[in-house]
């Protein structure tokens, strides 16, 4: 833990878990949710409704969560030469010093985390200590903050970090500018970069997505829609059949109204016309 770009990433998980240092221990009501806990054998609880759930409930500041969970961390302890309480006996001694402050490093260890943070992957870290992605926008969110206090940038300063850096300047902390955070923590450990343990964090490129073509709007009126008119606009370079076969009915008809009014007034214009000449002759004869 004695290198920033994991630093970074431990804190921004802890300070996540554990509501920034204010809970140490998970608030029971009981929910449905946490009754069910007393039955997970997954965690290492008996499968009988004894009580299990509330006894090996989630501590410190990582939420250590059921009796294998607080099994493991004594084992942990042990190992490395501790003298420590019997945690799965006195469940609550993990809530004391120094074991508190203990249980978050046992848990980054024991699920070697540290890979991860290597390569700036905090998706990947947040599934192994959450088992999901629960709460991931605000670990990304602490990440960035922490990440730039670290670089020396206030902890809202993205915009001049991202200057800095040559990127798109519009404040948001997406995947471009957290992987340049993580390089350049990456720089602040000399030699760091070169190990190949050490990766570029992981960047998803967002791809264009295809604008779908909006057929015409089934709640406006159809003689205010501006999209049923198109085909017989678009379709003045391609055969007549071609266009006249684009065009809604409503507008077909429209066309044909139009077309035999026109039709129309100019046998009505042509016929007064005629009318008009032959009254002319007749006074002259």
């Amino acid at each position: 833990m004695d290198r920033p770009h994991r630093l970074a990433q431990y804190f921004a998980q802890l300070m996540h878990e554990s509501g920034d240092f204010r809970y140490d221990r998970e608030i029971w009501g009981p929910t449905p949710a946490q009754q069910r806990y007393d039955t997970r054998t997954d965690l290492g609880n008996t499968p009988e409704n004894d009580g299990d759930g509330f006894r090996y409930r989630g501590c410190t500041g990582m939420q250590l969560t059921g009796k294998d969970n607080y099994r493991q961390f004594r084992n942990w302890c042990r190992a490395a030469g501790l003298s420590c309480p019997d945690f799965v006996k006195d469940p609550d001694a993990v809530n004391t010093d120094p074991w508190e402050g203990l249980v978050p490093l046992f848990y980054w260890d024991t699920r070697d985390l540290n890979r991860w943070a290597d390569e700036g992957d905090c998706e990947t870290v947040t599934r192994k200590i959450n088992g999901g992605k629960n709460g991931l926008s605000d670990r990304f969110d602490r990440l960035a903050r922490i990440s730039l206090v670290l670089l020396g940038y206030r902890a809202d300063n993205v915009l001049q970090f991202q200057a800095d850096q040559r990127l798109q300047v519009d404040g948001d902390v997406g995947p471009k500018t957290r992987a340049a955070m993580h390089t350049a923590l990456v720089a602040l450990t000399p030699g760091e970069a070169a190990r190949p343990e050490v990766k570029a964090a992981p960047v998803t490129e967002e791809k264009p997505v295809p604008v779908p073509v909006t057929p015409p709007s089934l709640d406006a009126p159809w003689w205010k829609s501006k999209e049923v008119i198109t085909p017989s606009v678009i379709g003045g370079g391609a055969s007549l059949l071609t266009a006249i076969g684009g065009i809604p009915w409503q507008n077909l008809l429209l066309i044909l109204v139009a077309f035999g009014g026109i039709a129309g007034f100019l046998y009505w214009r042509k016929n007064a016309d005629r009318k008009a000449v032959a009254k002319q002759v007749e006074g002259m004869a």
